[in-house]
């Protein structure tokens, strides 16, 4: 039996189902959802009651999906996908829809190069604005109103964003070719202790600043963008944390670094913004980020 759940069911509802089946958590899904858990739980138990059957099964254990909750999630997956669609059509016909991408720093990922292919294809109507930042703002202008959304790198302060992963990169030291440690295997945050480091301007957010340092306070040059970066370790012998898969530039070399956790690329935007692009970006990047990664 096919269930059909558009002509009986609420939008909204199956969207908390949703969350809820790919959480298997109420509370995470609450969180996620931008709701209180009581009235989320309260919706389960409405939609279980309307359609006559258990979507969970609840213990102490967790929550796990029965047989027809499953059902109900491989129904509702597609559903919910063709809904969006329908709304990002639509706004794109009502007018010139633009969207503003705020980026950090260096717009050269492959996963960028992908998701810029796919979101054109999928909306060839709307006009993408690019906002280039540098990497004293890890938000991209989010909180200022200067982007709707952003391609970034945490940590930073995640207070009124919603914050998804794309993928995890592990990270190294950049360092001067012929730096005494250029030679070594790997290197831990202790081995650079005595060393200045570059580092980001008074005032960029503490969560950000301190992974950058290898989760220590540091003395060192002040930069604002990436080459700045690059210069400060060619000029002055300076150390720094990197991504490992990036090419450095002549003149300098990356060495693994142990002991720090990966670097996460992310999308971000303002919690709680509906917009039908801004969702259809969200996903598409996903997808982008996760073909490239694979």
């Amino acid at each position: 039996m096919v269930m059909e759940p558009a002509r009986s069911l609420e939008l909204r509802t199956l969207r908390y189902f949703v969350a809820v089946a790919e959480e298997l958590h109420f509370g995470r899904a609450a969180t996620r959802l931008h709701m209180s858990q009581p009235p989320l739980s309260r919706a389960i138990r409405q939609l279980e009651t309307e359609l006559g059957a258990a979507l969970f099964d609840r213990s102490s254990a967790g929550v796990t999906l029965t047989a027809v909750g499953t059902l109900l999630l491989d129904e509702a997956r597609p559903l919910l996908d063709r809904a969006d669609r329908v709304r990002e059509r639509v706004t794109e016909a009502a007018g010139a829809a633009t969207l503003t991408v705020g980026i950090l720093g260096d717009s050269a990922d492959p996963g960028v190069t992908r998701l810029a292919a796919a979101y054109r294809r999928q909306h060839p109507h709307v006009e993408v604005r690019i906002r280039e930042t540098d990497l004293t703002d890890p938000t991209c202008g989010l909180r200022a109103g200067r982007a709707d959304i952003a391609l970034t790198r945490g940590p930073f302060d995640e207070t009124g964003l919603t914050v998804r992963e794309l993928r995890a990169d592990p990270v190294g030291t950049l360092l001067r070719a012929d730096d005494p440690l250029a030679g070594r295997d790997s290197l831990k945050p202790a081995d650079l202790a005595d060393r200045r480091w570059f580092r980001f301007p008074e005032g960029t957010d503490p969560l950000w600043q301190a992974y950058w340092n290898g989760g220590e306070r540091r003395e060192g040059p002040v930069v604002r963008a990436v080459q700045e970066c690059r210069q400060a370790v060619l000029w002055n012998g300076t150390v720094g944390m990197t991504l490992l898969g990036h090419d450095p530039g002549a003149g300098l070399t990356v060495v693994p670094l142990t002991g720090m956790e990966p670097s996460r690329a992310v999308v971000a935007w303002k919690q709680g913004d509906t917009d039908p692009l801004i969702r259809s970006f969200v996903r598409i990047a996903i997808d982008a980020y996760r073909d490239y990664r694979d």
